[in-house]
């Protein structure tokens, strides 16, 4: 007989082998080993070393190329059945090995029908191998052992998990039946063994083909079902593997992770293309998911099997920056990017708790709450995961991951169990990158029974509107009136002055209207007409104030109910910040009413000489001006008495800053100073001193005196908090004694409450001032070149500021001189300012101002001077002959 090649599929005893060609591996053909014969592994009961005889010759020969000859042939009922020798490939033979090693029998028929000198020749070897097998009582010859209890039903496959759940378990696979599913034999221990169907953890392959149990019909194979079969079956077909149980399928199936010594063949057949991952066991493997999605990614992106012709989906925007403005609820938001467009999202893979189930219902409200105070008006990360395609009564929405602080929000719901993980359909892309971290964190909160899962539903807060009527308001008004400072929550906002509050701890809900001001109408609906400005302010107000945690004093009643009085937002005045903005003017009456007038006014006026909003062309010298009334009227007690002459105060002085107005500081030399530098000295050495470098107690307020690491010189300097920023962690500043400002994080702030450096032992030293005489341009860039100007022939320099008058508010109005330089009060940096077109003598001028006709005169005649030389503001022309 011919020497033929081929590969060893599986052993079915230890004396039978089935061979597969090694150029066409559908084609195969059953070899049973000559002259011997094997103890048989039966259902009903295997024989006494049945299995040690058969994997002996498993570890031998399978998956490897062997040599075999054909010996002879014995007809069956169907087929011939052929008997043979084997060599393998280390150069041992079959069954010469199996014998000498006890694990074979010579049978007691072999060579009798056959005289010839090999034959014979053969047999006597093997009976000889064996007689001294049977000697040293080997394999089968061993006196006792050989009998292991084997399980081919597996009763309770539950019991079973719960005893066996993540061990490793060594098995053998008997069969694979397709590309996803194995029949195993479980090595529990030597002497017993489990027989099981397992489906391998994390994936689902193609069905083969089969045939129908129930009519007997036969199904066709999926797709590359077949090719998935054959994969797993040339790698783990009758291999030793690892088995480690991780759950129990609906139809009673253990679901187990294998592994051969390369590692799980989950991750092979995904790689190949052949099977894809299923949801339905994530929360098994747990993080052992991450290993299937990324191998499945990987096959997708090299079109491999069933993936052939897959076309990637876009990259949404990753990590792109937004805040978050609204909180629609538990599962949608909506969020401002950068460039102030408003776009809504909801959260990928996960749902809300459903409005129309009786036992999450309840928990609708809370959820929406812990998701607005976690995230309204804070910078969050955004990526688009995909997009839900519209649907009857939902029009078309993003999918997105929306992360705040690094911490995923919709992970951050589901682990406290307000909303719940949307089950996918297996093409359904468009999902979370941490879908398995979620349906673990949902199965986590169900067993820990948080939020929805809990057994007793919240009591949901009934809100009683206070201002349904003025009687129910002058009720609750009582009750308001005497507190300050009372915590709410803007629901809604209804314009950029009103809105709708909710106040929890009175179980209220009111209208509440800002004092003090009066902001423009926005249009209600589209047909409507708003006043100018009045989209804007409740634009304004939208943003700054929605669903946002506030604090409202209340003053007053109007006559529909609503509820007048102040609200602030991070501790400021929103009334405040909305006349900043040029957004609202101020109400006189009413603001002195609320005891805000101040306040309001010096808003008001800063958004007039900054030109915002609605004071973008606004004109002061055809404005009345209140504050030259005001002089007027002190320095006048009737109509007819003659303005005071302009007085002569001459002081030393220092600019120590010049802001983006034109507005100076001055330091005043003299005593303040000295006892300043004497300060600073001492100031200096106590913050070197790391017994002193305790931080703020908390965030810092507005309005507070704190010690500041100015950015530039890293010194630390007395300074004042006017603006905070709580999502940021920043304050902005102001130094009192020098008068700049800047923004800087609160660990660079120190409390300020040691006696000998407190504003009582030393007032700030830097003064408000402003030039006499002169009206700065309202173009930007020559305002900034005026600035500039300022701050170049001042800066370094000791000067002498004569203060022609103090204003209502302190600030000094004056006229400033260079000792070294000029000789007369006509030579100033006032004049020279004016001579280089960088600014122009008012139309409307103040009483003492009116008096000093020298003055004026001189500065008109610089004026006409820069005029004719086209310097500065003039360089196109008069810009006041209009």
């Amino acid at each position: 007989m011919p020497i033929s090649q081929a590969k060893v599929k599986s052993v079915l005893s230890g004396d039978t082998l089935v061979l597969a060609s090694v150029n066409n591996p559908s084609q195969e053909r059953q070899l049973s080993l000559a002259y011997v014969s094997a103890p048989r592994l039966r259902k009903d009961g295997e024989e006494p070393f049945a299995f040690e005889s058969r994997d002996f010759i498993r570890r031998l020969v399978v998956g490897k190329v062997v040599q075999f000859q054909v010996l002879y042939q014995v007809p069956g009922p169907t087929s011939k059945r052929e008997y043979g020798i084997v060599s393998t490939p280390n150069g041992l033979t079959l069954p010469e090995v199996a014998v000498s090693e006890g694990w074979l029998k010579v049978r007691d028929d072999a060579g009798r029908k056959d005289d010839a000198e090999e034959v014979t020749a053969q047999v006597e070897k093997l009976k000889s191998a064996e007689a001294s097998a049977r000697s040293s009582s080997k394999g089968l010859w061993a006196p006792s052992g050989g009998v292991i209890d084997v399980n081919n039903e597996l009763p309770d496959p539950k019991a079973f998990v719960e005893q066996y759940k993540g061990q490793s378990i060594d098995a053998i696979v008997e069969r694979v039946l397709s590309g996803d599913r194995l029949a195993v034999r479980l090595l529990i221990s030597p002497k017993q063994h489990q027989q099981t169907i397992v489906l391998i953890a994390g994936i689902r392959a193609p069905a083969t083909k089969r045939t129908n149990p129930s009519g007997g019909k036969e199904v066709l194979a999926e797709p590359y079902g077949e090719e998935a079969k054959d994969f797993v079956e040339t790698r783990l077909l009758q291999r030793s593997v690892k088995v480690e149980i991780v759950g129990v399928s609906q139809q009673n199936q253990l679901i187990s992770i294998a592994k051969h010594p390369n590692g799980s063949i989950a991750e092979f057949i995904l790689r190949a293309g052949l099977a894809r991952c299923t949801d339905f066991h994530s929360t098994m493997l747990g993080a052992g998911m991450a290993a299937l999605r990324q191998a499945e990614k990987e096959a997708k992106e090299n079109n491999l099997g069933q993936f052939k012709g897959h076309v990637a989906k876009g990259a949404g925007a990753r990590n792109a920056e937004a805040i978050v403005s609204r909180v629609q609820n538990a599962d949608t938001l909506y969020l401002r990017t950068k460039v102030g467009v408003e776009k809504r999202v909801s959260l990928s893979s996960i749902r809300q708790p459903k409005p129309t189930d009786p036992k999450q219902a309840p928990f609708s409200a809370e959820a929406k709450e812990f998701l607005r105070k976690k995230l309204i008006g804070k910078h969050v990360k955004v990526t688009v995961d995909g997009k839900r395609p519209a649907q009857e009564n939902f029009e078309e929405r993003e999918m997105a991951t929306v992360v705040f602080n690094d911490k995923n929000i919709a992970l951050l719901l589901v682990e406290n169990g307000y909303a719940s993980v949307i089950r996918h359909r297996r093409d359904d892309e468009d999902r979370s990158p941490i879908y398995d971290e979620l349906l673990a964190a949902e199965e986590t909160a169900q067993k820990e029974l948080k939020g929805m899962y809990a057994k007793k539903s919240p009591t949901n807060k009934q809100f009683v509107d206070a201002s349904e009527s003025v009687q129910k308001a002058k009720v609750q008004f009582s009750i308001l009136q005497r507190q300050k400072k009372v915590p709410a929550i803007v629901d809604f906002v209804k314009s950029g002055s009103r809105f709708t509050v909710l106040i929890p701890r009175e179980n209220a809900k009111l209208t509440f209207v800002l004092s003090g001001i009066r902001a423009p109408k926005s249009a209600r609906n589209p047909s409507e007409k708003g006043e100018p400005f009045g989209q804007e302010a409740h634009d304004f107000a939208i943003r700054r104030c929605m669903q946002r945690d506030v604090e409202i004093d209340v003053e007053n009643l109007d006559s529909k109910g609503g509820f007048i009085g102040t609200l602030y937002i991070s501790r400021e005045s929103f009334a405040k910040l909305l006349v900043e903005e040029g957004l609202a003017s101020v109400h006189t009456y009413s603001a002195e009413q609320s005891g805000n007038a101040n306040e309001l006014l010096a808003a008001e006026k800063k958004a007039k000489e900054a030109r915002k909003g609605m004071w973008h062309d606004w004109d002061p010298s055809k404005e009345e001006d209140n504050a030259a009334g005001q002089l007027d009227e002190a320095s006048d007690s009737n109509g007819d008495a003659a303005p005071a002459p302009r007085k002569k105060d001459y002081r030393d002085v220092v600019v120590t800053n010049v802001d983006e107005t034109a507005k100076l500081k001055l330091q005043q030399i003299g005593t303040g100073t000295a006892a300043l530098t004497e300060m600073m000295s001492s100031f200096k050495s106590f913050h070197l001193n790391k017994a002193n470098s305790a931080p703020l107690p908390g965030p810092p307020k507005a309005g507070e005196t704190v010690a500041a690491k100015f950015s530039e010189d890293g010194e630390w300097y007395r300074a004042k908090v006017f603006r905070v920023d709580r999502e940021g962690k920043q304050a902005e500043v102001s130094y009192i004694d020098y008068g700049n400002s800047e923004k800087l994080p609160w660990s660079r702030l120190r409390p300020l409450n040691q006696p000998q450096f407190a504003t009582s032992k030393l007032r700030p030293q830097a003064v408000d001032a402003v030039l006499s005489f002169l009206q700065f341009p309202t173009q930007a860039d020559y305002l900034a070149d005026a600035v500039g100007f300022i701050d170049q022939i001042t800066s370094g320099k000791q000067l002498v500021a004569n203060v022609d008058s103090v204003g209502p508010d302190g600030t000094l109005y004056i006229t400033l001189f260079d000792p070294k330089v000029s000789g007369s009060l006509l030579e100033s940096y006032n004049a020279d300012i004016v001579a280089e077109g960088l600014a122009m003598v008012p139309k409307k001028l103040r009483a003492w101002e009116r008096v000093a006709t020298d003055v004026l005169s001189a500065l008109q005649t610089k004026e006409e001077e820069a005029k004719k030389g086209r310097r500065g503001m003039w360089e196109y022309g008069d810009l006041t002959e209009d």
